[in-house]
C-alpha cells in the first residue's frame, strides 16, 4: 500500500500546449493492460534527457542518447512496458532502432526523432513484432490531456500512477507544468526500474533545458532509493514546448530562476511518489544529515542509513533498535570521523549525542516515532555547515515476495 501518496483528481491534471499523448494495448508481456504509451511534440521543443549510470544500460537509452546528441529536433517518444529490452546486446539495439523507424513512418518524421524508453524484465528479447503492431492505436488515441492515461500506462509493480501538475504565474503570462514517473524497485537512480517525464509550455533554449536537467535530477530523483539498485534504464526527460509565450534563453533572464525552481519541484514530488510507492512499503523516512563538510559525505552518510537492510527493517517492525542508525553513520566511509560530535534525532526525539545515548532518551518516545507512516531522521556530523537529504522506505515481507516472483 502505498504511504500517503496523492494522485490529483484529472480536473487538476493540465494539458501542457504543444504535447499529445496516446497509449494501447500490444501485449508486451500480459494481455489485457495498457503498456504501450506515445508522446508526440510539437516541432521547435526542446527536450534534454538524465540517464543510467549503470554500465550495463539498456539498449534503448543507448539509442536515446544517440539520438539527442544529433540535435535534430525531437518530435517523439515511445514507451513500453513490460520488457526492459536490456541484456539485449546488438539484437536489443536492433529492436529499438525499429521501434523508432515504425514510429517515425507513422508520424511522418525520422526516425532520429524518436526517443525510446523500455521498462520490465531484463535478459528478455523485446517482441517488437507486438509492440509495432500496438503504435496504430497508441497513435490514433493521440490527445492533449491523456496524462493520466500514460501514468497507468507506463508502470509495472507499481500500484499506484504518479502524476504531478501544476500552473505558475510569471509576470502577466502563465505556464504549466505537468510530469510523470513510475517506479517501485530496483531504485537508486544515479544520473529506478525509475523513469519519469516532465513538461513545460515553457519555451526553454536547447543548450540551457541540457545544462538544467541534471541539476534537476540531483535534487530530485537522485535524492532516492528504495533498495539501493541501480536499474540498467533509468531516464529522466525534460520538454519544453514554448507553446505558453514565456521564452527563456539564459540564466539572466528574469524567470529563470522561478522556472527552475518550479521545475525542480515537480521533479521532487514524483521522485517522492516513486519512494511512497515503493514495493512493499509502509512507511516514508527522510534522512537528513547537516553539518557535514561537503556533500559528497553528508550524501554517504544519508545513504548508508537509507540503504540499511537492519535499518529498513527495524523501522517496518516500529522496533526502536536504533544502534543500527549509528552503525550504519559508523561505516559510510568518512574515515577521520568524529563520533564523539554527532548528534541523532528520530522525529522530535534526541537518541544520540557524544557518542552514546543520549540521557533523557526513552525508547518508549522512540517506538512512538517509529509507528509514524512519515518518520524523519536527523543526522548532525559536526564537521560543517552542508546539508543534503534522501528519501527511503522501509523493507517488508512484501518486498520479498515481490521480487522473488517478479517475473512470473
Amino acid at each position: 500500500m502505498a504511504v500517503n501518496l496523492y494522485i490529483p483528481p484529472e480536473s487538476h491534471i493540465f494539458a501542457v500546449a504543444g504535447i499529445e499523448i496516446g497509449t494501447a494495448e500490444a501485449g508486451i508481456r500480459k494481455a489485457n493492460r495498457r503498456d504501450l504509451t506515445v508522446f508526440r511534440l510539437a516541432e521547435g521543443s526542446s527536450v534534454a534527457g538524465v540517464f543510467t549510470q549503470n554500465r550495463f544500460r539498456a539498449a534503448p537509452v543507448q539509442i536515446c542518447e544517440a539520438h539527442l546528441a544529433t540535435n535534430q529536433g525531437i518530435r517523439a517518444l515511445i514507451i513500453n512496458t513490460g520488457n526492459a529490452n536490456a541484456g539485449t546486446g546488438d539484437s536489443g539495439l536492433h529492436a529499438s532502432r525499429e521501434t523508432c523507424k515504425a514510429l517515425a513512418g507513422l508520424l511522418n518524421i525520422t526516425p532520429s526523432q524518436v526517443l525510446p524508453f523500455s521498462t520490465g524484465v531484463i535478459l528478455e528479447p523485446l517482441p517488437v513484432d507486438r509492440l509495432v503492431a500496438g503504435l496504430p492505436a497508441a497513435v490514433g488515441s493521440l490527445s492533449d490531456n491523456n496524462w493520466f492515461a500514460a501514468a497507468h500506462s507506463i508502470m509495472t509493480t507499481d500500484t499506484q500512477p504518479k502524476i504531478v501538475s501544476q500552473r505558475v504565474a510569471l509576470g502577466n503570462k502563465t505556464i504549466t507544468i505537468t510530469g510523470i514517473s513510475k517506479g517501485a524497485g530496483m531504485i537508486r537512480p544515479n544520473m529506478a526500474t525509475m523513469l519519469g517525464y516532465l513538461a513545460t509550455d515553457a519555451g526553454i533554449a536547447p543548450a540551457l533545458l541540457k545544462e538544467m536537467a541534471p541539476g534537476i535530477a540531483n535534487r530530485s530523483f537522485n535524492r532516492i532509493t528504495v533498495d539501493g539498485d541501480t536499474s540498467t534504464n533509468d531516464s529522466f526527460i525534460i520538454m519544453a514546448t514554448g507553446k505558453s509565450g514565456v521564452q527563456i534563453e539564459s540564466k539572466s533572464d528574469p524567470f529563470y530562476a522561478q522556472v527552475y525552481a518550479a521545475l525542480a519541484d515537480a521533479a521532487t514530488e514524483l521522485a517522492q511518489k516513486i519512494v511512497r510507492d515503493a514495493e512493499g512499503a509502509t512507511k516514508f523516512m527522510t534522512i537528513q544529515v547537516e553539518q557535514a563538510k561537503n556533500t559528497e559525505e553528508a550524501l554517504k552518510v544519508a545513504y548508508a542509513v537509507a540503504q540499511s537492510p537492519l535499518v529498513k527493517t527495524a523501522f517496518f517492525a516500529s522496533d526502536p533498535n536504533l544502534g543500527r542508525i549509528l552503525c550504519a553513520i559508523g561505516y559510510a566511509g568518512i574515515t577521520d570521523l568524529d563520533v564523539s560530535g554527532i548528534k541523532l534525532w528520530l522525529g522530535d526525539v534526541l537518541v544520540a549525542s557524544k557518542g552514546e545515548r543520549h540521557s533523557d532518551y526513552k525508547e518508549a518516545d522512540g517506538q512512538r516515532v517509529m509507528k509514524e507512516a512519515e518518520i524523519v531522521v536527523r543526522i548532525e556530523l559536526g564537521r560543517g555547515d552542508v546539508s543534503d537529504t534522501v528519501y527511503t522506505c522501509d523493507f517488508s515481507h512484501e518486498y520479498v515476495s515481490i521480487n522473488a516472483d517478479y517475473r512470473s
